[in-house]
């Protein structure tokens, strides 16, 4: 299991307790995350609400963190989803007990023989056009921000920032039809 050195700044913070971890979390997953928990609470609000307790429990847990068992991102990803789902429940129980949780959008996976990080969305970016895959391989899969990026990649932020954007807008696509 390879850590990017991104990864590995983020570990160690952690692990010391440092505050800068958050601040590294949060420019290099938080759009994920929100993703992940947007897609289960279909609430802006909650979503917003949710996220802000994933960074929380994060925060709560960084020495329960073991980098041997699961990679960064998965980790999150776990905290993120179970927080999603919890707030989601909290929510239907206080202000509609009436309404079930729709669980038609929320993905339980067996973790025991899948690769959590990527499920398919590799197969799926490989579809897109050259110059989007690039900058989603460089800040998704290497784990880089878009400041690393455009210095690694010699291309400006600005077009890191719109590839980015349109690149997400394809596979948004493929996900949301």
């Amino acid at each position: 299991m390879s850590i990017t050195p991104t990864e590995q700044k983020i570990i160690n913070f952690l692990e010391k307790e440092d505050k800068r971890a958050l601040n590294l979390l949060y420019e290099n997953y938080s759009n994920s995350l929100y993703g992940v928990i947007l897609k289960i609470t279909i609430n802006e609000e909650i979503a917003q609400d949710a996220l802000q307790e994933t960074f929380i429990k994060v925060w709560k847990n960084a020495s329960k963190y073991d980098a041997s068992k699961a990679k960064l991102f998965t980790w999150l990803f776990r905290i993120a989803r179970n927080t999603a789902i919890d707030k989601l429940r909290s929510f239907n129980n206080r202000y509609h007990k009436e309404v079930q949780i729709d669980n038609s959008n929320v993905y339980i996976l067996p973790t025991s023989n899948l690769n959590q990080d990527v499920f398919d969305i590799k197969e799926h970016v490989g579809r897109l056009e050259k110059k989007y895959q690039i900058v989603l391989d460089a800040l998704f899969f290497q784990g880089m921000t878009q400041q690393e990026a455009s210095d690694e990649l010699d291309i400006p932020l600005g077009t890191i920032k719109s590839r980015l954007k349109i690149g997400l807008r394809e596979l948004k696509k493929v996900y949301n039809p």
